[in-house]
């Protein structure tokens, strides 16, 4: 049975969809998606790539998943605790566009990231500002209801009506903590928070509504709270993110979403991904600390040598990146692409270890163990215990594009000494006159030589010695 950690309780739990019935194993998930004013680094990208094992984990558990990414492309300020200035609008004016073609070109690339990543694309996409009128709306309410209060700067959600705030964070009778510096202005408690900010009098802003009397733009909280019950219904099983998300973003979302529903939990299960750390300190463009996919690709290093070195690691332990690790995990999937071309030729047709695949399928179950299910396939292949299309059946869950193995070993080349090429050819030559001796004396001249040779349908194949 499949067990996820659950930020909300802080406890590991059997999953249990809200919709219950064997036919009707429908997942509601919702992933926060990118603020599409930069490119995402690779320290964003882990958390997308954890919560494509998460999906797969779910598809390969024969669960449907309706899956909704959002894309923030207006109202996310340079603080996630509605301070500073809007970063589209600060990237515009960097890169002298329009916020419209910064938040157009920076999704794109996005977008193709995931691809890159090979990971799952959402069944919905959805951008804050197409969805303005549903953010009003959810705003409304919540003034109806008697949660906000008006400043001259904005709407603000009031969490002394919440008995529960911060209950995800664990924030209840908490102070901030220490250092933590909060903006109070006009605001009544420290933990409030802006759900409509009204555009500045004495400057016009590329995105802006009207709205509640004046020009003005959404908090950035509102957005997932109206697009997630928009496309997933008032109550829905798995919301992830980053742990950064934790203690603002996503604490804010559970509140005014719980207030304008009046139902609890919102969300029945909270997951979040462990930062990528960059020296000693956390991967981050505001300290332009960060490293892209491009940079990787520019270096030669393929994107999946990148996915493979994160299923290393558990996804809720932080991860140091550098380069040595990144070079090492290229290696091992050089070397598992290998493996499964040869397991393809072999056509091994049954495992002499059936229990290999259940044992794969619990650490996966157990909150998403990629590092010992990549134990397990290792594991496999090493005691010629697995085959080529269980190795298949584990890739749904891996993503690491198992089935074009033969094509990924062909987009490199193995440099073969004149010495060698020609102890092939003899060998070649013997096999031909059925030498068998000959072929196995000379097969043992070439592995001194580093190298190995196996007979495959095709001819001859040769590969390095393993480091």
């Amino acid at each position: 049975m499949l067990n996820l950690y659950n930020t909300l309780t802080r406890k590991t739990e059997p999953f249990e969809p809200i919709k219950k019935g064997w036919f009707n194993k429908t997942v509601g998930l919702y992933t926060c998606g990118p603020t599409v004013y930069n490119y995402a680094h690779i320290g964003n990208l882990r958390t997308y790539v954890f919560e494509d094992i998460l999906k797969r984990v779910l598809k390969y558990n024969k669960y449907k998943v309706k899956h909704v990414m959002n894309i923030t492309d207006v109202g996310h300020l340079t603080s996630d605790a509605d301070e500073g200035e809007d970063k589209l609008e600060k990237g515009a004016k960097r890169e002298n566009k329009t916020v419209w073609e910064i938040a157009d070109f920076y999704t794109k690339k996005f977008q193709e990231n995931v691809q890159d990543l090979n990971i799952l694309p959402p069944d919905i996409w959805c951008k804050a500002t197409d969805h303005i009128p549903e953010q009003i709306k959810l705003v409304q309410t919540l003034t109806d209801k008697g949660y906000t209060y008006e400043t001259s700067d904005g709407i603000y959600f009031d969490t002394t009506k919440v008995s529960d705030y911060g209950k995800l964070a664990n924030l209840q009778n908490q102070e901030l903590k220490a250092g933590a510096r909060i903006e109070m202005g006009e605001k009544k408690n420290p933990h409030d928070f802006a759900l409509w900010k009204f555009s500045p009098t004495n400057e016009k802003r590329q995105m802006e509504w009207d709205a509640f009397g004046r020009k003005g733009f959404p908090g950035w909280h509102i957005e997932c709270s109206a697009m997630s019950m928009k496309y997933l219904g008032e109550q829905f099983d798995i919301h992830c993110g980053g742990i950064d998300h934790v203690s603002i973003h996503h604490t804010n979302e559970i509140a005014q979403s719980e207030a304008v529903t009046g139902k609890k939990p919102w969300v029945k299960y909270w997951l979040h991904g462990e930062f990528l750390n960059m020296g000693n300190d956390k991967m981050a463009k505001s300290g332009n600390n960060f490293v892209t996919l491009d940079t990787l690709k520019e270096k030669g290093i393929s994107p999946l040598a990148y996915r493979y070195l994160l299923l290393q690691t558990h996804y809720r332990k932080q991860l140091s990146f550098s380069w040595e690790a990144l070079q090492a995990a290229e290696n091992g999937l050089k070397r598992l692409y290998d493996e499964t071309a040869r397991l393809k030729d072999l056509k091994i047709k049954r495992l002499k270890d059936l229990k290999i695949s259940e044992r794969f399928e619990a650490a996966v179950d157990d909150d998403l163990n990629t590092p010992q299910a990549l134990a397990l396939v290792w594991e496999g292949i090493n005691n010629n215990i697995i085959d080529y299309k269980t190795l298949l059946k584990f890739d749904q869950i891996l993503g690491l594009n198992l089935n074009n193995a033969t094509e990924q070993q062909n987009n490199r080349t193995t440099i073969i000494p004149d010495e060698v090429q020609r102890l092939l050819d003899e060998r070649a030559e013997a096999r031909k006159n059925k030498n068998w001796a000959e072929s196995d004396r000379l097969r043992d001249e070439i592995a001194k030589l580093g190298f190995n040779v196996e007979d495959t349908s095709e001819g001859q194949k040769i590969t390095r010695h393993r480091s």
